[in-house]
């Protein structure tokens, strides 16, 4: 990709986009179009930001590219600021940038998203246990989950950034 910057004459090139994988979504529609109504039924029940935010963080950890693109600019034209979504990356540093109960939500994300210990820490739970009712937490564990689903998806597959459009998949 080349572009001009016009105030100040110079030509910039960017690396070569890569080539996507797979389509997986073609070649699997069943498994997509139950991929869409599980995310769909997922995220009900929680504030649409919430919903962006879990689902940048976790892409983030997984380095999901696609998943970024999208969740950012969906969460953009929802009305998100640049600087939450900035300091999403540092969420731990930054704190002062979200509630209580969305730090809640990104600490069970990190949890949920690496399970490295191969488990989530009860604190962690009881921390998000604290700020959402029952049915709350079991949506977003729900939300969680399926965006890491995507997530596999999006980078095993080389699901290419920078050509979704808000709302595109709605």
């Amino acid at each position: 990709m080349t572009t001009t910057d016009e105030s100040t004459a110079t030509t910039v090139a960017y690396a070569t986009e890569p080539t996507p994988r797979l389509d997986w979504a073609a070649l699997a529609p069943d498994v997509f179009k139950a991929m869409v109504r599980l995310d769909a039924a997922a995220g009900r029940g929680l504030e649409p930001a919430l919903r962006e935010l879990v689902k940048i963080r976790a892409s983030q950890i997984n380095h999901c590219a696609f998943c970024l693109d999208m969740h950012t600019k969906d969460a953009l034209a929802a009305g998100e600021s640049v600087e939450r979504i900035v300091q999403l990356s540092a969420w731990e540093e930054s704190r002062h940038f979200y509630t209580e109960r969305e730090l809640a939500a990104l600490e069970l994300t990190d949890a949920v998203t690496v399970l490295t210990d191969g488990f989530v820490p009860d604190e962690v739970y009881e921390r998000a246990a604290r700020q959402f009712e029952e049915a709350e937490l079991a949506q977003l564990i729900a939300a969680i989950s399926v965006i890491n689903a995507w997530n596999r998806f999006g980078v095993t597959c080389r699901r290419t950034p920078g050509h979704y459009q808000p709302g595109q998949f709605r």
